[in-house]
């Protein structure tokens, strides 16, 4: 991934910084953005994975900051949902991903707020925005 990006950031011509690091050990100091934007990262970490991440994030994050997280979600509608849950194995298998990880379910105990949750696509692909909690 960091290959391809340093590919179209040559092409591109553009000056930015490409860093490769753990999400739930980041290098940045506390409150370093204003702004933290995690795509399908979530889907493809363990459950055990999903609070240290999100607690990181909300770290990193300035107090009046935002998160979004675009994430994937078994649709409710009976026909999606089950060629999704025939799709799930390969996914699994080919991407790491999973579509019930469920990210919202640990933004209380990241200490984060969950500002608006919306779906992009469908009922498929949902963006969660949150802000650390003031303390």
């Amino acid at each position: 991934m960091l290959g391809r990006a340093r590919w179209r950031k040559d092409r591109l011509g553009v000056s930015v910084e490409l860093r490769e690091m753990n999400v739930t050990a980041m290098d940045f100091p506390d409150d370093s953005f204003d702004a933290v934007v995690s795509t399908f990262l979530f889907c493809v970490l363990d459950d055990k994975h999903q609070l240290p991440a999100l607690e990181e994030l909300g770290r990193v994050c300035r107090p009046d900051g935002v998160i979004h997280i675009l994430e994937y979600a078994f649709s409710e509608k009976p026909l999606q949902r089950f060629i999704m849950k025939l799709w799930a194995p390969w996914v699994r298998f080919a991407y790491g991903a999973e579509f019930d990880r469920n990210t919202e379910q640990y933004l209380e105990a990241a200490g984060l707020d969950l500002l608006e949750m919306k779906f992009l696509y469908k009922d498929i692909i949902k963006l969660l925005s949150v802000r650390p909690k003031v303390s």
